[in-house]
């Protein structure tokens, strides 16, 4: 799908404020509501717009610390690497989960509610599965650009 400028105003308007209203969306890129609509709805039809999200205050839910863990497997047959994905993307405390290149084969985003929670995650989960050989943790101490909006 080809986007123009309006297209890419909608865009960035809606990962604002997901939950604008078509009129109000509308009104701030200057057209009126049936085409706005229309135009929404082709980039939700595209695939380019996935869904809305609420985003939640992680910190009043009692969810005070941020913690990327970078994972070496012990081994990277296809069997192991698709069941290690399997289990470490079924805990809830995983918010991301990415192969990557470097020193590690995965870096995962995990949140918890504290150090001691972090703790009882590695003895009781992190450890028990077999297909990590070595994990190495960066605690976050401070967000300075979270969920960064994507420029189109």
């Amino acid at each position: 799908m080809k986007l123009d400028a309006i297209d890419k105003k909608i865009l960035e308007i809606l990962q604002n404020n997901g939950n604008i209203t078509n009129s109000q969306l509308a009104k701030d890129i200057g057209l009126s509501p049936a085409p706005t609509l229309e135009r929404v709805k082709k980039l939700e039809q595209s695939g380019i717009v996935k869904s809305y999200h609420a985003k939640l205050d992680t910190k009043q839910l009692g969810l005070g610390v941020t913690i990327f863990i970078t994972i070496t497997l012990s081994s990277h047959k296809v069997g192991q690497i698709s069941s290690f994905v399997e289990k470490i993307t079924a805990l809830p405390e995983v918010l991301g989960c990415y192969n990557v290149t470097g020193n590690g084969d995965f870096l995962i985003k995990i949140l918890t509610e504290d150090i001691a929670s972090y703790h009882k995650l590695i003895l009781e989960k992190l450890s028990q599965i077999e297909e990590i050989g070595n994990m190495s943790s960066m605690i976050v101490l401070a967000d300075y650009k979270p969920d960064a909006i994507i420029k189109v």
